[in-house]
C-alpha cells in the first residue's frame, strides 16, 4: 500500500479547508470582537483568578430581583448592553453550564502557552478538525488490516463522507458557546473510538488503550454530559477478554477507574459551584424560560424527536441555497426548543449503507473477525445510547445531531467497505466476470454521498444566512445602524427570499431616515410574506407619515385582520380614522 496516505491526505486537507471556510462566528463574537469576552475565556479568566466563576460583574439590577429567574424580570438583561442570555447565576455569581472539559483542554493552555485568548469558533473548527482526523486514522486502521481488497479511492470516498456528510458542516454554520462542548465531545469519542481499537488489537496493552479510553470518555462526560450513557461501550473490551479468556480484573479496572475519577472530579466541581454534585447549572439560567419548572427528559418527547431527527425531510426550494427548515410536527406538552433539526434517514441518505455493516463477517474466518466484530459493536452502542438519551430530551437542535451522527456515519462507511469488499474481484468472491455489479453498487453509494455531503454543505449556508440575519437584528439593538444595512444588504444578495431580513432592512433604513428606501424594503417582504403583521404595521405608520392616509389605513386595517390584538396598529388605525 505504498503511498495510499496521499489521497487520503488530500481529503484531509480538503475537509479542514472546508471547516475553515465553513466556520462562521455567533452573534456575541461578531459584535464584540474580542476574544477575552467570550463565556469559556471569562471561565478561564476566573479559574486563574482561584474561583469557580466567570469573571463577569453581575448588574445590580438583576441581583436585586425578587426572582432572578424570571423571565420576565430578567429580559432587560438577556439583551443588549448586558447581553447575560444563558448564563447561568447563582448566589451572586455567573458560571456556565456548558461542561467545563473545554476550558480545560484548550482554552487555557492556549492563553497560557500564547498570551492570547481564543474566539469561540476557533476552538469550535479546532475540536471539529481533531474528531475528524482521528475517525480518519480509524477508517485507515479498519482498511488496511480488514478491507485490503478496496480500493483507495473509495476509502477516500469514505472519509470525504466522514468529514461532510456528519452534520458538522451544518453546526459549524454558527460556532458560538453552545457548539463548543458538542464539538469537543466529538473530538474526544473519535479519539476514545480510536483507543478502543488499539486495545481491542493490541491485547498485551489493553490495559493501557483502554484506560486511555476512560480518560477520553470521562473528558466526553465533562463536556457533554448527556454523553453519559455511551460510556457503556468502555465495557466492550472487557467482554473481548473475558472471551478470549483473558484475566478479566486488571482490564475492568483499567476501563472503570478512569472515568470514575474523573465523574468525581465533575461531582466536586458541581458541589462547588451549586451546592449539590448532581446540578450542572441548568436550572439556574439566566434565559427566556423558568428552567427550574421544565421537565427535561419524558417518554412523551420520544416520538416528536425520533421524528425530526430521523424521519423529517428538509424542504427544497429552486432558490439558492435550495435546503430550508423541516415542517415541524406538533410540539407535544411541556416541549421546549425547536432549532433547525433535520431528519438523518432521508436528508443524510448514506446512513442507511450502515445497514450494509453484517458483510462484515462474510467469507472470514471464526475468530479472525472477533475483534472487528467488537469494534462494529463499539460503534453501533455509541450510536445508539446517545441518540437514545436525546430523543427523550425536552428540546431539539441540529447541533446536538452530532453527538450521534459521527458513529452512524462511520458504520455506514464500514458498510460501503464490506459492499466493495463483498463484490471485489477475487477468486473468494467468484466475481471477477461481472464488472457491472461493482460499478452499479459504486454508483449507488456514490450518489447518496453526493446528495448527502451536498446536503450538509447547503444546509450550512442556509443556517449562516440565519446567523447573519440575527447578527444585523442584535446590530440594530446596539444602534449600529450604518453596519446593519451593509450586512442585510449583503444577505439579500444571497438570499433575497428573505422575507423577515427585508423587514428588518426596512428598520435600519427608517431609522436612519431613509423613508423612502424603507417603505421599499417593506413592499418586498409583504410581497414574499403578505402575512406579516409587523410589515403592514410599518409600512402603514410610514404612509401616514407621508400623507397618505388611506393606503396607510388599509395597511393598518390588514394587519389588525392577521393579528387581532395587535395594540399599536389598533390605536394608529383609530387615530387616522378619528382625524379623517
Amino acid at each position: 500500500m505504498k503511498n495510499t496516505w496521499i489521497p487520503l491526505a488530500a481529503v484531509a486537507a480538503l475537509v479542514i479547508a472546508v471547516y475553515a471556510c465553513a466556520t462562521h462566528p455567533g452573534v456575541r463574537e461578531s459584535l464584540s470582537r474580542n476574544a477575552a469576552d467570550s463565556y469559556y475565556n471569562l471561565l478561564v479568566q476566573g479559574f486563574r483568578a482561584g474561583h469557580l466563576s466567570l469573571n463577569k460583574d453581575v448588574p445590580p439590577g438583576l441581583a436585586q430581583l425578587a426572582d432572578p429567574y424570571d423571565p420576565i424580570a430578567n429580559a432587560p438583561y438577556r439583551v443588549a448592553p448586558y447581553r447575560l442570555h444563558d448564563l447561568t447565576y447563582y448566589k451572586g455569581r455567573f458560571y456556565l453550564y456548558w461542561g467545563v472539559t473545554p476550558a480545560l483542554l484548550l482554552f487555557w493552555p492556549a492563553v497560557a502557552l500564547t498570551g492570547r485568548y481564543l474566539f469561540h469558533s476557533q476552538a469550535v473548527t479546532i475540536f471539529c478538525a481533531i474528531g475528524f482526523l482521528a475517525s480518519v486514522g480509524l477508517l485507515r486502521a479498519l482498511w488496511r488490516r480488514y478491507f485490503a481488497e478496496v480500493s483507495v479511492g473509495v476509502v477516500a470516498a469514505c472519509a470525504l463522507a466522514l468529514g461532510l456528510a456528519t452534520g458538522v458542516p451544518v453546526m459549524l454554520s454558527r460556532a458560538d458557546v453552545y457548539e463548543i462542548p458538542i464539538s469537543c465531545g466529538y473530538m474526544l469519542t473519535m479519539l476514545t473510538l480510536a483507543a478502543i481499537w488499539c486495545a481491542l488489537h493490541e491485547p498485551e496493552r489493553r490495559c493501557r488503550w483502554l484506560a486511555a479510553a476512560s480518560i477520553a470518555y470521562g473528558l466526553a462526560v465533562g463536556a457533554r454530559p448527556s454523553l453519559l450513557f455511551g460510556a457503556i461501550i468502555l465495557l466492550v473490551p472487557v467482554i473481548q477478554t473475558w472471551r478470549e479468556q483473558r484475566r478479566v480484573w486488571a482490564v475492568l479496572l483499567a476501563g472503570i477507574i478512569p472515568i470514575g475519577l474523573i465523574g468525581l472530579g465533575l461531582m466536586l466541581y458541581n458541589a462547588g459551584r451549586f451546592d449539590s454534585p448532581f446540578e450542572f447549572g441548568a436550572h439556574y439560567q439566566v434565559t427566556g424560560g423558568r428552567q427550574v419548572t421544565l421537565q427535561l427528559f419524558s417518554p412523551r418527547y420520544f416520538w416528536f424527536n425520533f421524528r425530526v431527527y430521523f424521519l423529517e425531510p428538509a424542504r427544497w426550494s429552486a432558490l439558492f441555497p435550495f435546503v430550508h427548515d423541516i415542517a415541524v410536527p406538533p410540539l407535544p406538552a411541556g416541549y421546549g426548543l425547536v432549532e433547525r433539526p433535520f431528519g438523518v434517514l432521508l436528508n443524510i441518505p448514506l446512513v442507511w449503507l450502515a445497514l450494509a455493516v453484517p458483510l462484515a463477517w462474510r467469507n472470514r474466518p471464526g475468530t479472525a473477525d472477533s475483534p472487528l466484530r467488537s469494534f462494529v459493536t463499539t460503534v453501533a452502542l455509541l450510536f445508539g445510547m446517545d441518540a437514545l438519551t436525546l430523543v427523550f430530551f425536552y428540546s431539539s437542535c441540529l447541533r446536538y445531531e452530532v453527538d450521534f451522527l459521527p458513529a452512524l456515519v462511520l458504520l455506514a462507511a464500514i458498510g460501503i467497505l464490506n459492499v466493495e469488499r463483498a463484490l471485489a474481484p477475487t477468486p473468494r468472491s467468484g466475481l471477477a466476470d461481472h464488472p457491472a455489479r461493482r460499478r452499479a453498487a459504486r454508483w449507488g453509494w456514490g450518489l447518496l454521498l453526493v446528495f448527502s455531503v451536498a446536503f450538509n454543505l447547503f444546509a450550512n449556508i442556509e443556517n449562516s444566512i440565519e446567523n447573519r440575519h440575527n447578527l444585523g437584528t442584535a446590530l440594530i439593538e446596539d444602534g449600529r445602524l450604518t453596519e446593519a444595512v451593509q450586512l442585510y444588504e449583503q444577505t439579500l444578495r444571497i438570499a433575497p427570499y428573505l422575507s423577515a431580513a427585508h423587514y428588518n432592512l426596512g428598520v435600519a433604513l427608517a431609522r436612519l431616515g431613509r423613508q423612502q428606501e424603507a417603505m421599499a424594503q417593506w413592499e418586498q417582504a409583504l410581497q414574499i410574506d403578505p402575512d406579516d403583521a409587523e410589515a403592514h404595521y410599518n409600512l402603514g405608520l410610514a404612509l401616514s407619515q407621508a400623507g397618505r392616509i388611506p393606503q396607510a389605513i388599509a395597511h393598518y386595517e390588514q394587519a389588525l385582520r392577521i393579528k387581532p390584538d395587535f395594540t399599536e396598529a389598533r390605536t394608529a388605525l383609530a387615530h387616522l380614522q378619528a382625524g379623517q
